[in-house]
């Protein structure tokens, strides 16, 4: 099994974090992001499949993070690959840490792939994106809208760069969280971009929910909102100055003539993170 697990482990030197990682070939400069937040540093590990890793908890039963680093390449060999579902628990977890199948399953939430599928050039590459330590319960409007044309923005780009490395996860916001069986439903995903050529870094924002509202933000504001230090070893300015990111489109319907409506919409970060707040406090 090319997979090796390992526990969460964060050097302190100074002012400054080193994170260790198995698999740095996944992670720009090769360090994987560090856990800020002490909430969300019980019972985490490491995963290095193939093609990505994840940092998963045991207390979500959800990854913190999954990382990749996406090259043209890849994305032209993934694009010959018909998609394969090959759904299942991952049995490098403890089982009292993992997500089941069963805890999906008629819960009325998609198993969200954080890295997804159509990424992977290989069949045991794609067969590894669909352990459930890759998922988070997503609400199906999100995961097929706007969440999908973020993932299909972010393959344009790595086409159009050569190679990006790129982070996506959950983010718990507020203290009225939803479970499906053993698993915490995020109330937010992410997805963050690093261009190399370019020297700069963005994120996209959804909630998770059944709008088509999306945001996009620095790196740092995002770190300050999901409790993770997500490119630590990148100069501080490349985190806090931002990055162009592509509009993400909605899925092509021939049948049907595009309609202004079905496009997704930029929004503030502020005013997305207030808004599933709020939503969040009146549920």
């Amino acid at each position: 099994m090319l997979r090796t697990l390992a526990f969460s482990l964060t050097v302190l030197v100074g002012s400054s974090v080193l994170a260790n990682t198995a698999c740095p070939q996944h992670f720009a400069a090769g360090q994987r992001p560090v856990v800020t937040n002490p909430k969300l540093q019980a019972r985490t590990q490491e995963i290095c499949f193939r093609a990505f890793a994840v940092l998963h908890s045991g207390v979500s039963r959800t990854p913190l993070f999954a990382a990749e680093h996406l090259t043209r390449q890849n994305v032209k060999n993934a694009g010959k690959l018909s998609r394969k579902d090959s759904f299942h628990a991952e049995d490098a977890l403890p089982e009292s840490d993992r997500a089941e199948l069963s805890d999906y399953a008629r819960s009325g939430y998609d198993r969200g792939h954080m890295v997804p599928n159509a990424n992977f050039a290989t069949r045991k590459a794609q067969a590894e994106s669909f352990s459930l330590a890759n998922m988070v319960p997503q609400v199906h409007e999100s995961n097929a809208g706007v969440w999908a044309g973020i993932e299909s923005a972010t393959r344009q780009l790595a086409t159009a760069e050569g190679d990006i490395y790129v982070i996506s996860g959950p983010a718990f916001v507020g203290g009225n969280l939803k479970k499906i069986g053993n698993v915490l439903v995020p109330t937010h995903v992410w997805k963050v971009i690093y261009s190399p050529s370019q020297q700069k870094a963005g994120a996209y924002l959804i909630t998770n929910d059944n709008t088509r509202d999306y945001a996009v933000l620095t790196v740092s504001k995002l770190e300050k909102m999901v409790g993770l230090s997500l490119l630590p070893d990148l100069p501080q300015q490349v985190r806090d100055a931002g990055m162009a990111l592509p509009k993400p489109e909605p899925r092509q319907d021939r049948r049907k003539t595009p309609r202004p409506e079905d496009d997704f919409t930029l929004r503030d970060f502020t005013s997305l993170l207030m808004d599933a707040i709020n939503r969040a406090i009146k549920h």
